[in-house]
């Protein structure tokens, strides 16, 4: 049996190790604390949970602004515009230059 990690990547090392952290840091913290909700004072919450939300939202917001944007891949409103095939700028061309572009 060969040694596993061998063939594993250090992004997933990494995830690996993280996690395990994370998930000890949760579970070492998990006494009750007094919290103040914007409606509700003073609700005895377990930190695990507290702790656990905020990771969940750093996640969810991390993961909605590191997303990569939508891209435009047709230039469908270039030629709506006319701008493609605009045959305008060639009459300044030389003739050269019009034998090299056909």
């Amino acid at each position: 049996m060969e040694f596993i990690l061998i063939d594993m990547k250090a992004k997933t090392i990494f995830i690996i190790i993280t996690t395990a952290l994370l998930t000890a840091f949760l579970f070492l913290n998990s006494d009750q604390v007094s919290f103040n909700f914007i409606v509700v004072n003073d609700v005895q919450v377990s930190k695990l949970i507290v702790i656990g939300v905020c990771i969940l939202i750093g996640f969810v917001l991390g993961f909605l602004v590191g997303r990569p944007r939508k891209t435009i891949s047709t230039y469908d409103t270039e030629i709506e515009k006319g701008y493609a095939g605009n045959t305008e700028n060639k009459s300044g061309l030389s003739d050269e230059d019009r034998d090299y572009i056909s």
